[in-house]
């Protein structure tokens, strides 16, 4: 199938595809292996390319879509899954790529006070718990460095103090399989 190639076209990753499709992140990697889609996939994933689901089935890489025409329930679904993303607050495709990335930044900042809040707040309950049952044993430590350091780490790759496998590697790895094609 061409889904591989319709997705980085509109520079969106496996996982923003499977949430807009409304299918689980492994249904897409399958697909883009070669492996088959259900009917319905397929009609979610033509409803979210714009694209009519005969022409999904095509596995030509110099097919022209610019002129293909949708069905109505295609278009319904569409538009379904774009008021919910704008419900979401998923990005709205009228923005720049810097506004999008500045989204995206913010979101992943917000994602990672939400972790270490949770982790505060799970660390405090267990402490209490381990000093009002136990106090001679602090078993709690190692919860604590266990999901401290993927704190540490979601820290690092949020406030890019270290992220090997960020935005411009992805970039980078988009370019290098698409000059292989």
């Amino acid at each position: 199938m061409i889904i591989r190639k319709l997705r980085l076209e509109k520079g969106w990753s496996q996982e923003q595809l499977a949430e807009m499709a409304g299918v689980s992140t492994r249904t897409i990697q399958r697909i883009e292996r070669g492996g088959q889609a259900s009917l319905e996939t397929k009609k979610c994933l033509a409803a979210v390319f714009e694209i009519n689901l005969i022409n999904l089935q095509k596995d030509q890489k110099d097919n022209d879509m610019s002129d293909d025409k949708i069905t109505q329930d295609e278009r319904a679904a569409l538009n379904k899954m774009r008021r919910r993303m704008k419900d979401e607050g998923d990005f709205d495709q009228s923005l720049s790529s810097e506004e999008r990335e500045a989204m995206e930044y913010v979101r992943d900042i917000k994602s990672f006070y939400i972790n270490f809040g949770t982790y505060v707040i799970v660390m405090v309950f267990l402490l209490i718990l381990n000093l009002l049952n136990n106090p001679s044993n602090l078993w709690v430590i190692w919860p604590a460095l266990g999901w401290g350091v993927g704190v540490a780490f979601h820290a690092l790759s949020v406030f890019e103090i270290f992220s090997p496998m960020g935005g411009d590697w992805e970039k980078r790895q988009i370019e290098k399989r698409l000059k292989r094609k």
